[in-house]
């Protein structure tokens, strides 16, 4: 089966990318991993003004969706471009507020998440992505029967050290308005896990072609070291992999069913971080370096692989499932 993207699609993205190429994102992520968020949300706001928080909020609540293909060309990306922030959680927290059966706190948070007024986080552990400057915080005590789902507080302690420093990580504050009992949780997680997996595609195509550009560049005996053989196979090999995690992405989009996003979810990541790897061996030593650029897309790589969903859960998940074969 062919996915092809109608010429709306195709200039959405390239629309972001140019945005995002214009926005200089590995200053903006810097400055995010220090606490210091005011570039980043000036980012948000034009990041919203071009729809992508809207795709993923009703029309009866101020947005365009749900538009899951759409929603996915954006955070390919968001990811491209290693934009920080909590843009997996915002999405998240919107389907999970969309599907509650009472309708107050969606009306209440729903139109400003879509216009990119407000941002939100949501934890579903003993940590808050981002807690510290998301406008709503959304809480869910999954040990406990029922479910409990609630507005929380700001958070009272420091954040914790992530692998990747622009993910900054919070311990879930207590208490905090109880916005419902029970909430239907699987359309969010097919959400997380989409956009995760949109994003880490995002992640290993900006990874790839930032490693063609540099073996193109670094030489040794006297030949740039991409002219070598065993660099070649090493590089088609992270394409080969991108590319057939792209279709099951696409094709995820369009069903939402658990098992197709589960997979696609496990493919792109696990792609991403082959790529991620290999552009560390091929770059050298300046690949190991905080401030040389690459290293905010290797982190990235790594965390995306287990964020909402580790590959062995993904894939016992495609098991229990049955996934679509295309």
């Amino acid at each position: 089966m062919r996915f092809l993207l109608d010429a709306e699609q195709r200039d959405f993205s390239h629309s972001l990318d140019a945005m995002l190429t214009a926005a200089d994102t590995p200053s903006v992520a810097r400055d995010w991993s220090r606490g210091d968020h005011a570039s980043g949300r000036a980012l948000w706001s034009r990041i919203a003004e071009a729809g992508v928080f809207a795709l993923a909020v009703p029309e009866a609540y101020e947005g365009l969706g749900p538009r899951p293909v759409e929603l996915t060309l954006a955070f390919v990306e968001l990811g491209r471009h290693a934009v920080p922030g909590p843009v997996v959680e915002t999405v998240t927290a919107a389907t999970l507020l969309a599907s509650l059966d009472d309708t107050g706190p969606a009306k209440r948070l729903l139109p400003s998440l879509a216009a990119g007024e407000s941002t939100a986080t949501l934890a579903t552990g003993s940590y808050a992505l981002d807690a510290d400057m998301a406008d709503v915080r959304l809480a869910l005590s999954t040990c406990s029967t029922p479910t409990e789902l609630r507005l929380a507080p700001p958070p009272d302690h420091p954040p914790r050290l992530s692998l990747d420093p622009a993910r900054r990580l919070f311990p879930t504050p207590h208490g905090g308005e109880l916005l419902a009992t029970d909430p239907p949780l699987a359309p969010a997680l097919l959400t997380a896990r989409l956009a995760t997996a949109a994003q880490a595609l995002g992640v290993g195509l900006a990874l790839l072609d930032k490693t063609v550009s540099y073996v193109k560049q670094r030489t040794q005996f006297g030949a740039p070291i991409g002219s070598f053989q065993a660099v070649k196979h090493q590089l088609a090999d992270a394409e080969i992999a991108l590319e057939f995690a792209r279709p099951l992405l696409l094709g995820a989009a369009l069903t939402m069913t658990e098992g197709d996003v589960a997979a696609a979810k496990v493919t792109a990541c696990e792609a991403a971080y082959r790529t991620a790897r290999t552009a560390l061996q091929l770059h050298g030593a300046i690949g190991y370096t905080a401030e040389y650029d690459l290293s905010l897309w290797l982190t990235k790589a790594r965390v995306l692989r287990t964020a909402w969903g580790s590959p062995d859960a993904c894939r016992d998940t495609v098991l229990s499932a049955g996934g679509r074969r295309w």
